[in-house]
């Protein structure tokens, strides 16, 4: 009887170690499906951000080449009235550095 008793309790190790493994390999499955999805995931958030920060970037691109055509156009502008501004001032003195030029040139002193 005995030996009955000690064939039983062997069977029950077996099966008590058969079903150890089918959990150990049901949550090691489990923990690689996690990780899975965890990792898809994550490859989907740098996709995400990666795109969101392409199009920033884009966007300054076109905002900076953009804004040289309205830069350029600005300093044609500025220079334009700076020109005016010098050609003006030029002839409002220019009579009168003739006309001094003139009286130190036709003077003659003995």
């Amino acid at each position: 009887m005995d030996s009955f008793k000690g064939q039983g309790g062997i069977q029950m190790l077996l099966t008590a170690e058969q079903e150890a493994q089918h959990i150990v390999s049901s949550a090691r499955n489990m923990k690689m499906a996690r990780l899975k999805q965890a990792k898809d995931e994550a490859e989907k958030e740098v996709a995400l951000y990666r795109s969101q920060m392409e199009a920033e970037y884009q966007n300054k691109i076109s905002e900076s080449t953009g804004s040289s055509g309205s830069t350029v156009k600005k300093l044609e502008d500025e220079t334009d009235r700076k020109i005016k501004a010098l050609t003006k001032s030029t002839s409002m003195v220019s009579k009168e550095i003739v006309d001094l030029l003139m009286k130190h040139i036709t003077s003659v002193k003995i």
